[in-house]
């Protein structure tokens, strides 16, 4: 019989997995992996304004990661630095000020491990209700954006002539970027979010022939994941966040295997 904590470690684990899947994959496609840790970056601001004014931290969390994305796209539009610099610039300022403000409230006791790295094993019933309705939210979102979304990361100018305007349905998605990151900060820790993000993601393309059976691959993969992962924290007395991340490389190298060999069988007929 599992102890209630790990049951409750599971729910909240495979919870979020479902729910990062579907938009891993369109990390993937978009290329926007760091994009992803811009935004998990951002979360320990939102930690410390949590703390600061006394405010809720899931709602901390996103508001800031929120912010976050409209200024990138605002950022952006001034057309003076790339992509990537602006991630970059955005990425390291936030963690920065997250540490100072938190180093200047000497009054609070500060477990930053953590938030880094999460505390799985630590979640309520409340957390796995945050966790599952969520998800949900963002799953049924998702479905209603998935064709300009999917058209957009094709082609954005032949989206915007058929009408499907994906300039809102990317601001929609760094949107429900922001309320992942908040749900899963405490299960997996701000350092590991991107990697439950892509790692997933990264497999099923292996295997998926179309978007959709990736996005339900990805899920399925990273509930795999967090389950091996928590198990084998159990085993070998390991952090449960990393482990989850581990185990979902293991999975991907696994998935290595058989395309290689089928490539190579191949080759040789």
């Amino acid at each position: 019989m599992m102890d209630d904590f790990f049951v409750r470690a599971l729910l909240a684990g495979v919870g979020l997995a479902f729910t990062v899947g579907p938009l891993g994959c369109f990390v993937i496609w978009r290329r926007m992996a760091y994009f992803g840790d811009t935004m998990a970056h951002s979360a320990l601001l939102g930690v410390a304004l949590s703390l600061l004014f006394s405010i809720n931290l899931t709602l901390s969390v996103f508001l800031v990661a929120a912010i976050v994305s409209l200024l990138l796209l605002g950022l952006q539009k001034k057309q003076g630095l790339s992509s990537d610099a602006l991630l970059g610039i955005l990425s390291h300022s936030t963690l920065a000020i997250g540490l100072v403000l938190v180093a200047f409230m000497t009054w609070v006791r500060l477990d930053l491990m953590a938030y880094l790295f999460g505390d799985i094993l630590a979640v309520t019933t409340t957390d796995i209700v945050t966790v599952w309705l969520g998800g949900f939210f963002v799953i049924v979102c998702l479905c209603l954006l998935w064709r300009p979304l999917l058209a957009a990361t094709v082609n954005e100018d032949v989206a915007e002539a058929e009408g499907l305007k994906p300039a809102r349905a990317r601001l929609i998605f760094m949107l429900l970027m922001a309320v992942v990151i908040a749900i899963a900060m405490k299960i997996v820790g701000i350092l590991l979010i991107t990697a439950l993000l892509i790692i997933p993601a990264a497999t099923a393309r292996r295997f998926a022939a179309t978007p959709e059976i990736m996005a339900v691959m990805a899920s399925v993969i990273g509930g795999l994941a967090v389950i091996g992962g928590l198990f084998g924290s159990l085993t070998y007395d390991t952090p449960s966040g990393p482990s989850i991340v581990v185990a979902a490389l293991v999975l991907f190298l696994l998935s290595l295997l058989p395309v290689r060999g089928l490539r190579a069988s191949n080759g040789k007929g």
